[in-house]
């Protein structure tokens, strides 16, 4: 068996704090509200909260644009009740995991507030400024929230590189200081007594210093080739291990757009000298099209089951994984991968948890997703507030890329404010989230799908992700057991195995709403049934229902 560790047998819960809980009736989710909401957390049986920035904000991105690293968020509370959360959590056995936002910060963060006064301010080379060429930018780059990825300042005649927003200017990490400020916050956080940190967008932190122009996809040219995965990035987290991350026992993940699983050995090494793990985006763009994420093409089972395992095998005795369906930047789960009407909801989201959770990896669940919340349908644009929808559809509209309505259709399927609709805690006003007016409105399916309902339910959403995560703290083989793809050209079946000396288990999930008559071999017919979407329906034993899911244990 591989070594054994705590963040490899841990389940992961991540809170966006402004969507959580609000304490004080301003509309906006807090720290205190997390606070009210660690014994639900602990009753759900999670290992760790990963929480999405709570730092000094001006919210031009919700957050992860950080004008100050050492500071709690106004409107989340101050560093007292982050002290509390942490030593809440912890007196539950919860261990709290940041999210650490460095390739960007915000433009009102003191570094590049003194980075734009003058050419030469000790600051300057802490971001990257670039003369322009031929009165225009310094290339064709566009920024992933639409427009050029270049800023022109007047104050210098000189531009300066913003992967994202155009108030979250990328830091330079060629510079030696821009590393070690970034590594002192670090070890600030650690000291203070967190267990960890997810590491936004951290693929992206090394540049190819020629800055060359990129392929021209729609309006701009794509970055991707210069930016993602870049020249010194293992060398630069190979520093921040050595430095800090070594030092402490922590859990760290990497969100890694455009990583391979080749690169993701180099990050996730079992060696363990750059990070525990990473996010990899391949199943989560299976279903893109000419515009990128934004179409309502449905993911292909086939193609799915081929990257789900091809993770699962190819990392297998050389880095971890983690599973995750959603999270604060993807659509619900229930509505990309399951079926989220009435009929079908709560049994596709038991199916698709039980098709993750039982596979090899650390999994993650994001606010909601044990209840089975689903995508929301907003008709005007004005109700939503995500920076890079409303840019969107702004830019593909005015262009002629796609028509109001079809863009709206997109936004539907998949608009990040899917996932950022308030938690639904009960079928009050406003699903129990705040007393005064929400930040961004309640999905109305709140009065079906919400907490308290839920919670003393066995046959509930909620029930049935305790019953997953239960499990797993008493079978070593869903943790480390070894991943087998199993009919793998089925059109509507996902089944895999796992086995661990001894042991075995047939993970079986329909991910369609017909009746699939399948048979295992004969060696499952005496097999114990470990969970079961379906428990206590009578049917035959080589049927799978619609959205069924059954694991079958046996130990020979």
């Amino acid at each position: 068996m591989e070594a054994r560790n705590w963040w490899k047998e841990a389940v992961v819960y991540q809170i966006y704090p402004r969507s959580f809980m609000d304490s004080n009736g301003d509309g906006i989710g807090d720290l205190k509200g997390i606070i009210s909401k660690l014994d639900y957390l602990k009753d759900l049986g999670v290992d760790v909260i990963w929480l999405s920035p709570v730092y000094q904000s001006p919210n031009d991105d919700n957050g992860y644009d950080i004008s100050d690293y050492y500071s709690i968020m106004g409107e989340f509370g101050t560093m007292e009740d982050f002290d509390a959360l942490l030593d809440g959590a912890h007196k539950r056995g919860i261990k709290i995991v940041m999210d650490l936002v460095v390739n960007h910060t915000s433009d009102r963060h003191k570094w590049f507030i003194e980075s734009r006064k003058s050419k030469d301010n000790p600051y300057r080379d802490y971001y990257i400024w670039r003369e322009g060429k031929d009165g225009k930018e310094p290339n064709n780059w566009g920024s992933r929230f639409r427009g050029s990825a270049w800023e022109y300042d007047e104050e210098t005649d000189m531009y300066y590189l913003h992967s994202y927003s155009k108030k979250q200017p990328d830091l330079n990490w060629e510079n030696v200081k821009v590393r070690e400020d970034i590594y002192q916050m670090m070890d600030w956080w650690c000291q203070k007594g967190i267990d960890g940190f997810r590491m936004d967008v951290i693929s992206m932190i090394s540049k190819d210093q020629s800055f060359p122009d990129g392929e021209v996809k729609g309006l701009y040219g794509d970055f991707s080739p210069y930016i993602m995965n870049g020249p010194k990035v293992h060398d630069y987290l190979k520093e921040m291990n050595h430095k800090v991350l070594s030092r402490y026992d922590l859990m760290t993940v990497g969100e890694t757009i455009g990583v391979t699983t080749g690169e993701a050995k180099k990050y996730a090494s079992c060696k363990g000298d750059e990070l525990n793990m990473i996010f990899q985006f391949e199943h989560v763009w299976l279903s893109e099209g000419k515009l990128g994420k934004w179409t309502d093409k449905k993911v292909d089972l086939i193609e799915l089951k081929n990257v789900m395992s091809k993770w699962q095998t190819e990392l297998k005795g050389k880095a971890w994984n983690s599973l995750y369906w959603d999270n604060h930047d993807q659509p619900r789960a229930v509505s990309r991968f399951g079926n989220d009407s009435t009929k079908y909801r709560n049994l596709s989201a038991k199916m698709l948890a039980t098709c993750l959770h039982m596979m090899k990896g650390t999994p993650y669940i994001y606010q909601g997703e044990e209840l089975g919340m689903t995508n929301v349908r907003f008709e005007k644009l004005e109700d939503y507030k995500d920076i890079d929808t409303l840019n969107t559809y702004e830019e593909y509209v005015s262009n002629g890329l796609v028509t109001k309505e079809e863009m709206m259709r997109y936004i539907h399927c998949k608009s990040r404010d899917n996932a950022r609709t308030p938690m639904q805690w009960n079928d009050n006003s406003n699903a129990g989230f705040t007393a005064g007016i929400p930040w961004i409105k309640i999905n109305p399916n709140y009065i079906d799908i919400n907490a308290e309902a839920q919670v003393n339910d066995p046959d509930s959403v909620y029930s049935y992700y305790k019953k997953l995560i239960s499990l797993r703290k008493q079978y070593d083989i869903i943790v480390y057991g070894n991943y087998q793809l199993l009919e793998k050209d089925h059109e509507k079946l996902f089944i895999y195995s796992r086995t661990l000396g001894n042991e075995k288990l047939l993970i079986l999930c329909n991910f369609t709403e017909d009746i699939v008559d399948y048979g295992p071999e004969k060696e499952w017919e005496s097999a114990t049934v470990l969970i079961d979407n379906y428990s206590g329906v009578e049917r035959k034993s080589n049927q799978l229902l619609p959205y069924e899911a059954r694991v079958l244990y046996s130990y020979s």
